[in-house]
């Protein structure tokens, strides 16, 4: 089973994100960098722009956002901010680690 990783942002960066990747750049970064280390099928990674919510679950984040002045990209999972502004790698593979996806054995790691 994938786990879902859901990245929120708009397509105006934050003023203090300007020299840093937009949201949908950051679930595309964010996307590749998972499928080199864990596969293709182990994380579903997916963009929604907080100014305009699709879900429930979307619209609730979207006022936190604004509420609570989160920084974006919001990297989401299981519930959880796991990223903010500018997200960790590192931070992203220990929650999903710690959500059992195990990474992928590297082919000199096999012999």
């Amino acid at each position: 089973m994938a786990v879902e990783i859901k990245v929120y942002g708009t397509e105006q960066l934050c003023a203090s994100c300007v020299n840093l990747p937009s949201a949908k750049e950051t679930a595309a970064w964010l996307e590749a960098a998972l499928s080199r280390k864990y596969g293709n099928h182990a994380a579903i990674v997916t963009y929604s722009d907080f100014q305009h919510p699709q879900t429930e679950e979307d619209k609730s984040w979207a006022e936190r956002i604004v509420n609570e002045d989160l920084w974006y990209p919001l990297v989401i999972i299981s519930g959880e901010i796991v990223g903010e502004g500018n997200p960790k790698l590192k931070d992203i593979y220990t929650k999903l680690e710690e959500l059992g996806v195990q990474p992928l054995v590297a082919p000199e790691e096999q012999a």
